[in-house]
């Protein structure tokens, strides 16, 4: 099976319905899926003294605003900001970007894929760390509107 038969069958894949794929062929075997990882939720069981002046807290993880276009990771894979090691990340929390510009790498069974801004506006934030594993769907980025000048 060569690297372009591979990476159509990713295509399709993404692009389908199906929330897992297992393929096996002579001496090939894929294994791909969708669903998120399992995530571990640490809870602490000791109990929490709260006084009347302390507002109760109900959502830990920070709210992503309505008005960001947020980036989603169209796969399971590992985040990279920059093409390589050595070279200048693509975008950082302030920059302009334009519909299409390439803003992160997912590597995903030794495959670059390359994500891109879909829509023209100013990165607000990165959500996540060079390296990272990020799941499927996972928010990678959020874009802000640019402000003109």
């Amino acid at each position: 099976m060569t690297i372009k038969e591979i990476q159509q069958i990713i295509k399709d894949f993404e692009s389908s319905t199906l929330t897992t794929l297992e393929l096996e062929l002579k001496d090939t075997k894929i294994k791909l899926s969708k669903l998120k990882e399992p995530e571990i939720i640490h809870k602490n069981l000791e109990p929490k003294i709260r006084t009347k002046d302390q507002p109760q807290v109900e959502n830990i993880e920070p709210a992503i605003e309505d008005h960001l276009t947020k980036i989603h990771s169209p796969l399971v894979g590992t985040f990279y900001h920059a093409s390589s090691p050595e070279a200048k990340p693509y975008v950082k929390v302030g920059d302009v970007v334009k519909k299409g510009q390439v803003v992160c790498i997912i590597e995903a069974m030794k495959i670059m894929n390359e994500i891109t801004a879909p829509v023209e506006g100013v990165i607000e934030a990165i959500l996540v760390n060079n390296k990272e594993v990020v799941g499927y769907d996972q928010v990678l980025m959020t874009i802000g509107e640019a402000v003109e000048k």
